[in-house]
């Protein structure tokens, strides 16, 4: 049995993956969490439902190769929206290779999560990253 830490009850999160399998792990490893989980299946999808949310999200996990829209688009066109400017982009991949990482975060990408999922540590991982986001620090690091 996992034991996933409830870091992220009341929290409203967006996953972007074009995979069902991707999505389906991802957002049943937060909902464990407590979050409140909300998926698009492409970029396009996603600037819909932040555009439609009613306040931003907490964060969003964004695949970075999907079709018709990456998720090098969606962070751009995330960055160009005042609203959403704040909310930590975390990139989900499956390119491990050597400056990958590197070129996420100068994209502005908050940090950078490789495929394929580790469902053991999954939600310890995204507690780690988000951890040093000073309005998050004080409720995570009681996980």
């Amino acid at each position: 049995m996992i034991k996933i830490p409830r870091a992220f009850v009341g929290w409203d999160v967006l996953v972007i993956d074009d995979e069902p399998d991707n999505l389906e792990v991802a957002s049943r490893l937060l909902k464990y969490g407590g979050a409140s989980v909300v998926v698009a299946r492409d970029g396009k999808q996603a600037l819909e439902l932040v555009t439609a949310h009613p306040t931003p999200f907490k964060f969003i996990l964004c695949d970075l190769s999907m079709p018709d829209m990456d998720g090098w688009e969606v962070l751009y066109r995330l960055q160009q929206d005042s609203r959403q400017q704040a909310v930590p982009v975390i990139a989900l991949t499956a390119h491990a290779m050597a400056g990958d990482r590197e070129r996420g975060l100068a994209a502005g990408f908050h940090n950078y999560i490789t495929k394929p999922l580790d469902p053991l540590h999954f939600v310890h991982q995204l507690i780690t990253i988000l951890i040093d986001i000073r309005e998050y620090a004080e409720h995570l690091k009681t996980f």
